[in-house]
């Protein structure tokens, strides 16, 4: 009865409580918004508007008096805005989506708003069917405390046309972004890989009136999956590009029902499995009644792998649902996954049925519910606590505006018990882990970085003098299949069966192209991302995840300054903790160390010098060639996927070329001199 008569209240009650109140001062930021002409805002299309927030700073007052006072505004500036949301827009109390504009009213305006990374696009959630206001915030911030982006959130009260419209949590819409989805930006012409293959975010979700790219089948029958494009947009998308993200879907579908965990082919190639662990965990514990069907989102890098989230919309968590049209999903004692309602397409169970990934699930679950750690209840009930504490005076006016907190701190008893509940489950029935919780990995060391490179005269692109040196500090060959960096921001993932031999080193660089004509060596690969110029979280794993070793550098002090100056850090020693500053220096020595030959395929190029024909034989497959200038610039791919290949060079004028042969081996990078 009790959810009865809080689901009641949010359609019915609120014309009964809704009515305008006198509001002068907060604890917390106070949005204003004016719509031009003050029309309502609609659905669409979207209205302009002049929006400030006043905030004086953490932990002071703010008070209404403050709206022309310089000082005292985060943001005074054009806004064009709406109403967003599907299910919520049955609600008196509308939610928001509004971007920030420059004077013109019309050019985007990239602005940082109450300390959250600048960029012009911004949601005003307006916490609908949420009687505990702190659904959303609570799974946002514990998915951003295990490593994982999710929306940034700040609580705020709204005053729109001069009426106050209560409370809301203003925060980042999912888009493309350093700060946000770190993916790379795909246009239209990237339709050939490797631009083809990132980035893109895509999402399973009602569609809206937006088209379906594809759909893909439940295990409850009929309950088609609906897949929508969010980048690029839907109406934007090439074939080629659809059909190559639908393509690593379908893999990771087929890869996860047959359970196939080989690095080289099997789901673990296709997906960032911890990724995959954290949004299931998340999802799950807070048994979303959404999760895998609606608002379900997915990101994937050019040359990167499938990775799942950022979380999103979880107002119907913690046991909430929509009572009021008989829904009940939001359960302790149940997978979501297989809840017999909004299962998601079958790689989800298929995934969790598997041994191997079921048990990095487990060993994820049990390090994040210990003590200290982000999921541990203790830890959830102080975020609660907190979040509680910032929100109670503005929970009374939402109340008295809309009359849908009846019972705030019942509410929030009601969470803890269940979570309680919910984690106590979990932990019983996620199985265990021991077959994961001591794996060994191999004996590798990033040992050189190049991150912000100095243009000279003659290589006068600098970020394509970035490169990163790894070594194998070990006694044994290192199996490099499955390796790769995993996260977003920096991708790499190693050709299957390249190994690094004991006490030998690999190079990566940004332009192998542009490496060998600087070195007169060639790189063992070439990565799609630059280096960050400020600072990068590289983390070297194998296929499920397990560190293999991770640097976390910056341009600013203990650490060594690297920044444009030509130099690049260079751990002091290879068996020394990279983790620290002290341990790296700056060197701008010539790279002398060679890497060794990635495996024993045989390679000829002749006649050379070449006048007209250059021919490429090798002992496997070549995949593809890229011919550079000595400077390293691209002037030439060519598709081969044979053993044999002539290459016409009689074009050419006469100098030195550098040529690229990719094989499913690796890369290998040959000199050639055109008569």
């Amino acid at each position: 009865m009790k959810r009865l008569f809080t689901q009641f209240c949010f359609l019915f009650c609120t014309y009964a409580f809704s009515f305008s109140q006198i509001f002068t001062d907060s604890n917390l930021p106070i949005v204003l918004i004016n719509t031009d002409g003050g029309v309502e805002i609609p659905d669409s299309p979207r209205v302009l508007a002049t929006m400030k927030i006043i905030y004086r700073g953490n932990g002071l007052r703010n008070y209404l008096t403050d709206q022309n006072t310089t000082g005292y505004l985060n943001y005074n500036g054009r806004i064009n805005i709406e109403i967003r949301g599907s299910s919520s827009q049955v609600l008196p109390k509308k939610q928001f989506g509004l971007t920030t504009l420059k004077a013109d009213n019309t050019s985007n305006n990239n602005v940082s708003l109450l300390g959250m990374p600048s960029d012009n696009d911004w949601i005003l959630n307006g916490l609908g069917f949420e009687p505990s206001l702190i659904r959303d915030y609570i799974c946002y911030n514990l998915s951003r405390m295990i490593g994982e982006y999710a929306s940034r959130t700040v609580y705020c009260e709204v005053v729109i046309n001069g009426s106050y419209n209560g409370l809301y949590v203003l925060q980042e819409k999912i888009k493309q972004g350093s700060d946000r989805v770190d993916v790379m930006k795909i246009g239209t012409t990237d339709n050939i890989s490797p631009a083809v293959t990132g980035g893109y975010i895509t999402k399973a979700d009602k569609t809206n009136g937006d088209p379906v790219a594809w759909t893909m089948p439940s295990y409850l029958a009929g309950d088609d999956v609906t897949f929508i494009h969010d980048l690029p947009k839907p109406e934007n998308v090439t074939t080629q590009q659809n059909d190559y993200i639908h393509s690593v879907f379908e893999m990771l579908s087929s890869t996860a029902s047959s359970g196939n965990t080989s690095f080289e082919d099997g789901y673990p190639s296709v997906i960032d499995i911890p990724s995959f662990v954290d949004f299931m965990i998340i999802s799950e514990l807070s048994a979303n009644a959404d999760a895998y069907q609606f608002s379900t989102f997915f990101h994937k890098d050019r040359n990167g792998k499938l990775r799942a989230g950022p979380i999103w919309d979880n107002n119907l968590t913690f046991g909430n649902d929509l009572f009021l049209w008989n829904f009940d999903r939001s359960k302790t004692d149940t997978w979501q996954f297989a809840n017999g309602d909004n299962e998601g397409p079958k790689f989800w169970k298929d995934l969790f049925v598997n041994a191997q990934f079921r048990c990095y699930l487990s060993k994820r679950w049990n390090q994040l519910i210990q003590t200290g750690q982000p999921l541990n209840l203790l830890t959830i009930e102080n975020l609660i606590d907190q979040i509680v504490a910032t929100i109670s005076e503005a929970s009374v006016r939402e109340n008295i505006k809309w009359g849908t907190v009846p019972n705030l701190s019942m509410e929030i008893n009601n969470i803890k018990d269940w979570l309680k509940l919910r984690i106590a489950w979990i932990t019983i029935n996620v199985g265990p882990y021991s077959n994961c919780s001591n794996v060994v990995t191999p004996s590798l060391v990033i040992t050189k970085i190049m991150y912000n490179p100095a243009a000279t005269a003659e290589f006068p692109i600098s970020n394509d003098l970035e490169f990163i040196e790894i070594q194998n500090t070990g006694n044994n060959t290192a199996d490099l299949t499955g390796v790769y960096f995993r996260g977003t921001g920096f991708v790499y993932q190693f050709p299957a069966y390249s190994e690094i031999l004991p006490g030998s080193k690999k190079i990566l660089a940004s332009n192998s192209g542009v490496f060998m004509a600087k070195y007169g060596i060639p790189s063992s690969g070439q990565f799609t991302r630059n280096l960050s110029s400020k600072e990068e979280n590289l983390v070297l794993a194998d296929g499920f995840g397990n560190v293999i070793d991770s640097v976390s550098y910056t341009n600013l002090p203990p650490w060594p300054n690297a920044d444009g100056n030509g130099s690049y850090l260079e751990l002091i020693d290879p068996l020394s903790d990279n983790s620290m500053a002290s341990n790296w220096t700056t060197s701008a020595n010539t790279i002398v160390s060679v890497p060794e030959t990635e495996s024993n395929m045989e390679l000829k190029f002749y006649p050379t010098p070449v006048k007209d024909n250059l021919t490429i034989e090798s002992s496997g497959v070549i995949k593809m060639a890229e011919l550079f200038d000595f400077q390293g610039r691209l002037i030439r791919k060519i598709d081969i996927n044979s053993g044999i290949y002539k290459l016409d060079m009689s074009s050419y004028s006469r100098g030195i070329y550098l040529i690229q042969i990719i094989t499913q081996d690796g890369n290998f990078m040959q000199k050639i001199i055109k008569e």
